[in-house]
């Protein structure tokens, strides 16, 4: 019979495995309302097995698949559970180290001093330094800045402080939940530009996508009313997003298998990280078809990489 196994330093595992795409219980299918419906025939066009499988189900044999970590989005109240997880499985897209390192938005500054353009990002753990940080990112004139918590998805926890009373629910700053904290400028462009995503897959830039929030919203989300649009791929953008993931995987000491970079314009006109994705980055099928393609073109061809060793 012919050897049907690739081996690993510590493993054995198939050269065509199934591949796991790891969700949460809340999205058993993924984030469905984005085109994750085409990720699994995008796989199977390319001669793999896939199915959605949930991160922390006790019945799922992790043995024997490459996970791919997509939309495991309650991690932020459980991250040290979720890290354990990651840390476990014999097969994994990006590594549980790199999501250790991108989980806690303290990777921000980092990224920065390895030669990244970021968005200005100061790390808080006691509220009484809040004040002099948010200071710090805003002019003078008008103090002005985001406050996120520094484990966070989905835009929760964020909140705006510009002195003001109000505004959305959810950015009041009555609204701060529990450190420690990143406090970053408010950046005026997120309400014109909007905010632009670029798709980095094993190495290369594959799609660009913009995102715009809804009414005084800065939050592009689509639970609060963002929207996101297919954008032409810029020299600029991949420029920023390119440089992002080099810095990254320098920091690292590994290769990135994917990534997505968002990026802000900032007043004084360039553009620079607001967030590197690279644990579990919606993909924007909705918008994006073509990331479904590429995503199992990348698969692919790790399988083929770990058949051949």
């Amino acid at each position: 019979m012919p050897d049907d196994t690739a081996v690993t330093a510590d493993t054995a595992l198939p050269v065509r495995p199934e591949v796991l795409l790891a969700t949460c219980a809340a999205l058993p299918g993924g984030e469905e309302w984005t085109g994750t419906h085409l990720l699994v025939p995008a796989l199977e066009a390319v001669g793999l097995r896939a199915r959605w499988v949930v991160w922390d189900d006790a019945d799922v044999d992790w043995s024997q698949g490459v996970v791919a970590v997509r939309s495991t989005w309650d991690y932020e109240t459980r991250r040290e559970e979720f890290l354990s997880w990651a840390h476990r499985l014999p097969w994994l897209l990006n590594s549980a180290s790199t999501f250790t390192w991108n989980t806690d938005k303290a990777y921000l500054p980092l990224l920065e001093q390895a030669g990244a353009a970021v968005v200005p990002t100061l790390l808080v753990s006691d509220e009484s330094a809040l004040p002099a940080a948010i200071a710090e990112v805003s002019p003078a004139e008008a103090p002005r800045a985001v406050v996120k918590p520094r484990v966070g998805a989905g835009g929760r926890g964020v909140v705006v402080f510009d002195g003001l009373d109000g505004g959305p629910s959810g950015l009041d700053e009555a609204e701060l939940g529990p450190g420690p904290w990143v406090v970053q400028p408010l950046v005026d462009s997120i309400r014109t530009e909007g905010e632009t995503s670029v798709f980095v897959l094993d190495g290369e830039v594959v799609s660009q996508a913009r995102k715009v929030p809804a009414g005084d919203e800065i939050r592009v989300h689509q639970q609060y009313g963002g929207s996101t649009v297919a954008a032409e791929v810029t020299a600029e953008a991949a420029e920023v997003a390119l440089a992002a993931v080099a810095a990254a995987e320098s920091l690292l000491g590994e290769r990135l298998d994917y990534a997505r970079v968002d990026q802000m314009r900032l007043a004084d006109g360039r553009l620079a990280v607001s967030e590197l994705e690279v644990t579990e980055p919606s993909l924007y099928l909705d918008v994006l078809p073509g990331n479904a393609t590429a995503f199992a073109a990348l698969v692919a061809r790790r399988v083929a990489d770990a058949a051949q060793h």
